[in-house]
């Protein structure tokens, strides 16, 4: 199959929704631990106080780490032009070959956009490397598998 632009958009708005996602799971989560962390009591068992509240800060942290990550994600992501067309595989590039279809830009997993599905990973990803600076009609080999590159865009 050729590839088109208005696939490689589609797949870099869905990549969007899906960091979005993220963001808003990680940020009411991190406010709900927050919040429940401010509403513990103190009792007569003051170490016990101590340990739920400690526990529920670590869990507070833990999705601030995740906001953290999926606003990095959105970073790369804004940086991207959809529009924009490669000859040779880079960060912003759709990919068709012998293993399925790849959008090169963050790590979003796989994907259904316009009935086909798609993996989004990033260029550091041991795939996205083997990828990396590859043109149509290029083979590579992967995981002891020779692949075919057959669209760049």
């Amino acid at each position: 199959m050729i590839l088109n632009i208005e696939l490689k958009q589609a797949c870099h708005k869905t990549c969007e929704t899906l960091i979005a996602e993220r963001i808003s799971t990680a940020r009411s989560s991190m406010e709900e631990a927050q919040k429940a962390a401010n509403e513990e009591v103190k009792s007569s068992a003051g170490d016990k106080y101590e340990t739920g509240r400690a526990m529920l800060q670590i869990e507070r942290d833990k999705h601030a780490l995740q906001l953290s990550e999926a606003l990095q994600l959105k970073a790369i992501l804004d940086q991207l032009n959809p529009k924009q067309t490669q000859t040779t595989v880079t960060t912003g590039t759709l990919v068709s070959c012998s293993m399925g279809y790849f959008y090169i830009s963050v790590s979003a997993g796989k994907m259904q956009v316009m009935g086909k599905t798609i993996f989004a990973i990033s260029i550091a990803s041991p795939l996205g490397q083997a990828l990396k600076g590859k043109e149509a009609g290029d083979q590579f080999s992967f995981n002891g598998k020779t692949i075919q590159v057959t669209d760049v865009l």
